[in-house]
């Protein structure tokens, strides 16, 4: 089956951005956009429309996180394609953290509390997580909220590539109105830069401070993201999985050398350092 395009009738699609009916920034974001123009797709029977030149919109009845195998819903036409899909999202913290975030999806634990399935990783998409932080960050210096990465955390599972956008705004009943205003302009926009170079990130805390501060600051994109935290309990699969679903990795990027040592790593992919990558 060759590759949707335009002249078939089907949109040539890059990514798809994915708005759950039950989550407050997701409708925040949607009802900037208005109602875009259907294409003849539907995904159990939602249309899918069109955003913006290479981009699809899908609303859903349910809550992100577990919308597993999204992914084999969509049409045939799409299924080669595999498409990225962008779920914009509330961000919850026990801190309360205003901020926005970027990560991606999957359980490297036995843990799966929050969608998805304990030990599975979802397919990442490196650049366009790479995109989407640095315009948040640009976006959110007037806004006085950070961009951040999160680690690999939670579901759902699914076999397409996949990233959650997220806007945290503490106790408030609802998102602030200008970093809705913002998340709605970047997510039509988003595009992959060719020269950032990727990686597999290990070590680090949650948030991934390190990382972040790599990818606005060099030609660094990341798939998966695991945490130190998460490289004490994971399954012996998983960094073989880890690598398999961050596409283009060159090697693998530790938050400290101490994070790669042992033989978790061992066959998978070598070690890289933070100077490997230009600056921006």
């Amino acid at each position: 089956m060759p590759r949707p395009s335009a002249g078939s009738g089907i949109p040539s699609v890059r990514y798809v951005v994915v708005i759950s009916e039950l989550d407050p920034v997701a409708l925040g974001v949607a009802s900037r956009w208005g109602t875009p123009d259907p294409i003849d797709l539907h995904v159990d029977g939602a249309p899918l429309r069109r955003l913006a030149p290479g981009v699809l919109l899908l609303r859903r009845p349910g809550r992100h996180i577990f919308d597993e195998g999204l992914d084999r819903r969509f049409p045939r036409a799409l299924q080669e394609a595999r498409p990225a899909l962008v779920f914009p999202s509330i961000h919850r913290s026990e801190s309360g953290q205003r901020c926005f975030t970027v990560h991606p999806l999957g359980n490297p634990g036995s843990d799966a509390e929050v969608g998805g399935v304990s030990g599975r990783l979802t397919p990442t998409s490196p650049r366009l997580m790479a995109d989407a932080l640095r315009r948040l960050s640009e976006s959110g210096r007037s806004l006085g909220l950070e961009a951040t990465f999160e680690a690999t955390h939670h579901g759902p599972e699914l076999g397409w590539p996949a990233f959650f956008v997220e806007i945290g705004f503490g106790e408030d009943e609802e998102p602030p109105s200008a970093a809705v205003d913002a998340l709605a302009r970047v997510l039509p926009e988003l595009s992959e830069d060719p020269t950032d170079r990727v990686a597999l990130a290990i070590g680090g805390g949650h948030y991934a401070p390190h990382f972040t501060e790599l990818v606005l600051e060099r030609k660094w994109a990341v798939g998966h993201i695991l945490s130190r935290h998460s490289l004490e309990r994971m399954r012996p699969g998983t960094p073989g999985e880890a690598w398999k679903t961050t596409p283009g990795a060159e090697g693998i990027l530790p938050a400290r050398a101490a994070d790669y040592e042992g033989t978790a790593w061992t066959g998978v992919g070598r070690r890289m350092r933070d100077q490997d990558a230009a600056r921006r």
